[in-house]
């Protein structure tokens, strides 16, 4: 047998055991901007609650750490949403919220937000 063909074979049949033990990288240590994000058709809209952790009135985002939101099929992380000046007047660092926004691609736009009752 060709020792060559051999030697590709085992790697090409291999990869998936070897990536199977690699260790999980946390999703808020991620670089986002280079991750793609699959979404099917037009774009989504999902809820989730979590954490202000940033607010940039400048930039017109806001940064939440979120729990899982399994409508996009998203782990917890923590991201910036875009957000109206409206929006942002809302809310506080520190506080718990509950969001409702759409995903396009790798741009989630904030369509409320509310802080929760404590």
């Amino acid at each position: 047998m060709n020792y060559s063909l051999l030697g590709v074979l085992t790697l090409v049949l291999g990869q998936p055991v070897f990536a199977a033990e690699m260790p999980a990288m946390p999703m808020d240590k991620m670089p986002m901007k280079e991750m793609q994000m699959e979404q099917s058709g037009a774009a989504a809209t999902a809820q989730a609650s979590g954490t202000v952790k940033a607010i940039d009135s400048q930039k017109g985002s806001v940064t939440i750490a979120h729990g899982p939101v399994p409508a996009v099929k998203w782990p917890a992380m923590t991201m910036g949403f875009k957000a109206t000046p409206e929006q942002l007047a809302q809310v506080q660092v520190g506080q718990q919220v509950m969001f409702e926004f759409k995903n396009e691609g790798m741009q989630a736009t904030l369509l409320s937000i509310k802080p929760m009752q404590q």
